[in-house]
């Protein structure tokens, strides 16, 4: 088949390892191409899936506590293997232990991020990408009232060169919301809106950096809403449709 090629690099693709020269090449064909976009996606969602199940477990205080103890026992004269072994486990073990406890803290962000990357990614490959089809703000924005719980402003995209292609809506961890998409030079870009305080994780603005589908992105939180902006376009185009949202807001 003439996508095996292309599938057979499709991890090296998605782990960011694909040479600079070939990756617009790349990044062109999975957006064109159903069935990659598709095996895209799932691996990008088994990769998740992977990361967040190796982060579930966060040791207690007690057992730091008690780990921490077991490294400081009492002086003795006579030098034992035993007990350097032993320490020397004990020190791994602190070592995985604030590891593991950063890790802890990470996980429900980046899982938020990583699934922010997915929508994305399903997106392009859908064969309906929006629900309402117009470049029409005015059709837009009214389209989601009742659908979802909160309202919000789509910018003034006149002396621009973004253009609005519609909008649908989207789930974020059970949270409803808006996603727009836009385009610019034949690059699409997602614009997620969702309530901040229904989200399932604390997220610090900018903080979005998915980087294993080359994306760029930027995220900020104003009038208790969360938007995030990713897609394949360069950083300053993201930037610039992240102020007109801002302005609009």
């Amino acid at each position: 088949m003439v996508c095996e090629s292309w599938k057979a690099r499709l991890d090296t693709y998605l782990d960011g390892e694909v040479p600079q020269e070939e990756l617009r090449t790349f990044d062109a064909h999975v957006r064109n191409c159903h069935s990659c976009s598709a095996d895209a996606l799932s691996r990008v969602q088994l990769k998740r899936a992977i990361q967040v199940a190796g982060k579930r477990f966060t040791p207690s205080a007690e057992f730091r506590k008690r780990i921490q103890q077991n490294m400081s026992p009492k002086p003795r004269r006579r030098f034992h293997v035993g007990w350097t072994l032993a320490a020397a486990a004990a020190v791994v073990l602190v070592v995985g232990t604030l590891t593991l406890t950063y890790l802890g803290n990470r996980s429900g962000r980046d899982q938020v991020f990583s699934e922010i990357a997915d929508l994305h990614v399903a997106t392009l490959a859908s064969s309906s990408p929006v629900d309402v089809i117009s470049t029409d703000r005015h059709t837009v924005k009214p389209w989601f009232q009742g659908k979802i719980p909160f309202a919000f402003n789509l910018p003034e995209l006149q002396n621009s060169e973004f253009s609005l292609l519609g909008g649908r809506m989207t789930y974020l961890e059970q949270t409803p919301g808006a996603h727009l998409i836009y385009d610019v030079r034949k690059h699409h870009i997602s614009v997620f809106i969702f309530q901040e305080r229904s989200l399932p994780a604390r997220l610090s603005d900018n903080a979005l950096q998915p980087g294993q589908l080359s994306f760029n992105a930027e995220t900020w939180s104003q009038g208790g809403l969360r938007y995030f902006v990713i897609g394949d376009a360069s950083p300053a185009d993201i930037d610039s449709l992240a102020r007109l949202f801002k302005a609009a807001s």
